[in-house]
């Protein structure tokens, strides 16, 4: 691979990082070329863009990057490595659980970096699997705050309100 080949194939690994916040560091080594077709055809399906890369190309682009977090990654970049590129955090992960459950040893996790997390080991795919997106995380957020209130309202509506008057009454009869 020439000088130029390198630094082409370097600038498309750093557009794909500015492009998703999520990556996973695989191995797909090993799949025949219908199991890889399966695969690449689920990660497209899934918004997931695969990518194969060289160990040295992507160690270079994290450490260009200078974050502590994806410096954490570069034990995983030995063997063949595939990446998982992704905006979802928890959709390779269970995509990788999906392809285990059915008897296939690959895809196998090998690190990932999760909404600005590094995550190191095939033994945190469980951990990677229950992450929630920041809109599940928005939602679950607002249903915590609405349950309060629709207490209130329902306790307003099936006759607390008088429990609520003698409150209010007791309250300005102590200001007086």
């Amino acid at each position: 691979m020439t000088k130029d080949q390198k630094e082409q194939v370097i600038a498309a690994i750093k557009e794909n990082l500015a492009a998703y916040p999520n990556f996973y560091i695989t191995d797909i080594a090993g799949l025949n070329a219908e199991d890889t077709s399966k695969l690449r055809r689920d990660c497209f399906n899934e918004g997931i863009k695969l990518t194969v890369v060289k160990n040295t190309l992507f160690h270079k682009v994290i450490k260009d990057a200078q974050n502590s977090e994806m410096d954490q990654l570069v034990p995983a970049l030995e063997g063949n490595t595939a990446i998982m590129y992704c905006e979802a955090p928890a959709v390779p992960a269970k995509l990788i659980k999906k392809y285990n459950k059915a008897g296939s040893e690959k895809p196998a996790l090998k690190g990932a970096y999760v909404q600005e997390c590094a995550f190191l080991g095939a033994d945190k795919l469980e951990e990677l699997i229950n992450i929630k997106s920041r809109e599940e995380l928005i939602g679950d957020i607002v249903a915590m705050l609405q349950s309060p209130i629709k207490n209130v309202v329902s306790a307003l509506q099936n006759g607390g309100g008088q429990l609520i008057a003698g409150l209010v009454k007791t309250l300005e009869e102590r200001e007086n």
